[in-house]
């Protein structure tokens, strides 16, 4: 199976969240925010630096829920970075 390549949107997009991420998560160690959303600590590396620029709705969710942030408020910031250019 091959994957299709990313856009630039989803780069973008996907570097934004890896920040808000890492900025929610403030002085809590990676280690233990991977925990407690049940992702590993490689995975949550990974999409804080932008190199898994679309993870699972789930594991989103599972950060999301953890980190204290609204799925709909991060979505739409998301969606606004995208489009700058």
């Amino acid at each position: 199976m091959v994957r299709t390549p990313l856009t630039d949107d989803e780069r973008r997009r996907g570097a934004a969240l890896g920040r808000t991420l890492q900025l929610a998560r403030g002085d809590r160690s990676a280690a233990e925010v991977a925990a407690e959303a049940g992702i590993s600590l490689d995975t949550l590396r990974k999409i804080e630096q932008g190199v898994i620029c679309t993870p699972a709705f789930f594991t989103v969710a599972a950060l999301a829920r953890v980190l204290d942030l609204d799925l709909n408020t991060l979505a739409e910031a998301l969606a606004a970075t995208a489009g700058a250019r």
